[in-house]
């Protein structure tokens, strides 16, 4: 797989979540993901359609998503489950959206679908390809997330 895919979704996250939650998230080195269980708590994922099918996904520890709600709530926080899955749902919409721009510069052309969001330990993420699995994993200061992407 052509680490310069990895590039616009590297960008986005840390575009999106300095932006929008206050945090400046540090990317790790771009792996190939060998299994389908998550390395977090709660997962964002975004399939994608065009020339080409596949999808995003952002897995977050517990800590950094209510991190997260908290920075871009403030003392609004509602229920937290609820406010992360809608937070988390955002920001993997987001950043699927800047990096699908990103990947227009690369020559690909895709369209995002609704985002779906997974919590739960252990609980497995369902890429739309069958293609290999990059993971990126990002630390912040209120803990790590890691974004999986999966292009046919």
């Amino acid at each position: 797989m052509d680490v310069e895919l990895a590039k616009p979704f590297i960008k986005a996250a840390v575009d999106v979540l300095s932006t929008m939650a206050m945090i400046t998230p540090v990317a790790g080195r771009p792996y190939v993901k060998k299994n389908n269980i998550a390395q977090g708590d709660v997962t964002g994922l975004v399939g994608f359609t065009g020339e080409k099918n596949g999808s995003v996904s952002i897995t977050f520890d517990k800590k950094l998503a209510v991190g997260i709600v908290k920075n871009m709530l403030g003392d609004d926080v509602g229920n937290i489950l609820d406010d992360v899955k809608d937070a988390v749902g955002e920001i993997v919409n987001m950043v699927s959206g800047q990096a699908r721009a990103g990947l227009s510069q690369q020559g690909y052309s895709f369209q995002g679908s609704t985002p779906t969001v997974i919590m739960g330990d252990n609980h497995t993420i369902s890429h739309v390809s069958s293609g290999m699995i990059m993971a990126i994993p990002f630390k912040a200061e209120m803990g790590e997330f890691t974004i999986e992407f999966c292009i046919e």
